[in-house]
């Protein structure tokens, strides 16, 4: 049986083994539960603890923390899209490639193959059986225990973010020993309603947080890249396109921009590369500075 066919299969049956829903009540499946199904798919070195503790985060976070824990030998990627490979032009390894194609948010078809039958990992299983008997007693509480939730008081402890009633692992923060907290990177609301510009941000680093910049040292970037402490500002003018009076005027201000940016990101520990849609205007960004990271996204608006 081909390999595409075997995984799909073994999606498909994980999903009809976990899956419990009772007659009529369809229920939303959780990302944990979703990211312990999609992991249970591959070979791991550890028996799955990994997955296990990580299943909580998204899966660019999870799969980035766990990646040294896959079996690499049973398993090979193919960069289909091509993002992953431009992305790392110039200083590509094949592990941050295939690092950039594991961490991928939604699954590419043949992207990521498994060689020979896969035996779902012990803990990720209990894992899997373990949420399926917690959703299993929340379903079989009597409805009139319901109560509508409360605003907390004054003297409350809120919930803290991210934690959700079906999870039954304590959340875990999503960047490991901060250098300060301004350093932690925040997800926040596109700033501009430029698609073109926003979709481009999204999908060429790729972006960990599909939809959103991420704010580090208070500073707005268009995106932190899936498998790696990189930031990215991505600018999709069509510089080709100016006199040359407004590429000089253009060339002055973005320099000025992006040596703030780089010195935020090196402060707190991230690389910065900037993504431009022409190889003019990577030419004359680096004929003022070559000391920066560009790649050439291609992209249009």
């Amino acid at each position: 049986m081909p390999h595409r066919t075997c995984i799909a299969l073994l999606f498909l049956l994980s999903a009809c083994v976990t899956m419990d829903p009772s007659p009529g009540e369809p229920e939303a499946t959780s990302p944990r539960l979703t990211n312990l199904q999609r992991a249970a798919l591959y070979p791991w070195t550890d028996d799955g603890q990994c997955v296990v503790r990580d299943a909580s985060n998204e899966w660019p976070i999870l799969a980035e923390r766990c990646f040294h824990a896959l079996d690499r030998d049973r398993v090979r990627f193919r960069d289909v899209t091509r993002r992953c490979a431009v992305a790392y032009a110039g200083a590509a390894a094949p592990a941050a490639v295939a690092l950039c194609v594991f961490a991928a948010p939604e699954i590419v078809v043949g992207a990521v193959i498994v060689i020979g039958a896969v035996v779902v990992a012990a803990a990720i299983q209990e894992g899997i059986d373990a949420y399926q008997r917690n959703a299993s007693r929340e379903r079989a509480k009597p409805k009139a225990q319901t109560r509508t939730a409360k605003e907390p008081s004054a003297n409350q402890a809120p919930k803290p973010e991210g934690s959700r009633s079906g999870d039954i692992f304590p959340p875990v923060p999503t960047e490991s020993t901060p250098r300060s907290p301004e350093c932690r990177p925040v997800p926040v609301p596109h700033a501009g309603k430029d698609d073109p510009h926003n979709e481009c941000a999204d999908k060429f680093p790729p972006n960990r947080y599909p939809g959103m910049d991420v704010l580090v040292g208070g500073k707005r970037f268009d995106a932190l890249q899936v498998g790696v402490r990189v930031l990215w500002e991505i600018k999709t003018y069509q510089f080709d396109t100016y006199s040359d009076f407004l590429q000089e005027q253009v060339i002055r201000d973005q320099i000025r921009e992006f040596e703030e940016e780089r010195s935020i990101a090196r402060v707190c520990g991230y690389g910065f590369v900037i993504g431009v849609s022409t190889e003019a205007h990577k030419a004359a960004l680096l004929e003022v500075d070559d000391s920066f990271d560009i790649a050439v996204t291609g992209c249009e608006r």
